[in-house]
């Protein structure tokens, strides 16, 4: 079913619950969960917003059954600490990698599924003292790694073969730049858009 426009800020974490769905369920149902609690203020009245969070409360009945025997769905702190534990690994991961100036996809991907485990941490209520001081490192190290790959020109090698123009690599760095900007005021959505069409400029050549 197709997300409605309304909703569209939760496109995100939706996306990386299905991309755990396997290999951490546990991360899925949290992401969903989020997904319809954020849905739900932000349009529950439309047809087809309903409809969409539904559906979503089924897929979340369905998990909670089958995972019935799992202390992280129910317990909600030993959910919080696998969330918080997840997005702790993958942030210093990321960070490691950006500090050795090694700039790949992966290395990316990590700093962005740690700062959307971040929102998802708010389904438990306050952000540890830790949690808060990495979601302020997020801020400015998710565009550092960003400019610091441009400026050392490096297409990412994972992504061989793609020719940029001295253009190209001006254009990316100004969606950095927007990132950077909207993170100051905490808008992930804006900064999220922003940093997608860079990625996506380098990966392909084409906005």
């Amino acid at each position: 079913m197709a997300l409605p426009a309304q909703l569209r800020a939760i496109q995100h974490h939706l996306r990386t619950a299905q991309e755990h769905e396997k290999r951490d369920p546990v991360v899925t149902y949290y992401c969903r969960l989020y997904a319809m609690q954020t849905g739900m203020k932000l349009d529950s009245k439309t047809p087809e917003c309903r409809k969409f969070l539904v559906k979503l409360m089924d897929q979340l009945e369905t998990m909670k059954k089958e995972l019935i025997e799992n202390d992280s769905i129910t317990q909600e702190v030993v959910g919080n600490a696998h969330i918080e534990n997840y997005a702790l690994k993958l942030f210093l991961y990321a960070d490691n990698e950006d500090r050795a100036e090694r700039f790949h996809k992966n290395m990316i991907k990590s700093f962005y599924t740690s700062s959307l485990l971040m929102d998802v941490l708010s389904v438990f209520g306050e952000l540890s003292d830790e949690v808060g001081e990495m979601r302020q490192q997020q801020k400015t190290k998710q565009p550092a790694s960003f400019h610091s790959a441009l400026s050392y020109q490096k297409n990412f090698p994972p992504f061989c073969g793609v020719q940029l123009s001295p253009e190209d690599f001006t254009k990316a760095q100004k969606y950095c730049k927007y990132a950077g900007s909207a993170l100051q005021y905490e808008d992930i959505g804006t900064a999220i858009q922003n940093l997608q069409k860079a990625l996506k400029l380098l990966t392909t050549g084409k906005e």
